[in-house]
């Protein structure tokens, strides 16, 4: 039985002629292949890198905005506190401004009657004084009308006392 294995016979000639060619085919993709896809990929690789840099940027720049407006929103809370504070105690001192004025013209009100009561006091002790100058000519009247007696001289001057306590 012979056959015929010469196809698979090793050739020493083909294995360094095809290592030559691979050898030619590595150093050609080397050279004009692999310079330019490590040169892609690390401009790639860069990219990301830098789209994570902005990414981690904008974040922190974000929480720092949301640390200022924390802040801003703390201190307009305050400030609100305050002018409220400020409101009120100007409201107080504004309503004591008018207690105090009501209470100056309540006093002055008073005064004014005291001193309308002091002159019509004065108008009606005049007047009093009026009337008991006349009931004292009547009386002298009626005394020199007729001739008085011990006893209505009593009654008389009774009269005039009493009259004059009436006008009081």
């Amino acid at each position: 039985m012979e056959t015929n294995l010469s196809f698979l016979s090793i050739d020493v000639g083909t294995i360094i002629f095809t290592l030559c060619n691979l050898l030619i085919l590595f150093w050609v993709f080397k050279h004009f292949l692999f310079g330019r896809v490590h040169k892609i990929l690390d401009e790639r690789q860069n990219d990301v890198a830098d789209r994570f840099k902005k990414a981690d940027d904008a974040m922190e720049h974000a929480k720092s905005l949301e640390t200022e407006y924390t802040g801003l929103m703390e201190g307009a809370k305050e400030e609100s506190a305050q002018m409220i504070r400020e409101a009120s105690k100007k409201a107080q001192q504004r309503s004591d401004e008018i207690i105090a004025d009501a209470k100056k013209e309540a006093a002055a009100i008073k005064v004014r009657a005291d001193e309308d009561i002091e002159r019509e006091k004065k108008r009606a002790e005049n007047e009093l004084r009026g009337e008991i100058s006349s009931l004292a000519v009547l009386v002298a009247q009626k005394v020199v009308e007729k001739e008085i007696n011990e006893a209505d001289h009593d009654k008389f001057i009774n009269d005039f006392i009493e009259n004059v306590g009436d006008l009081k």
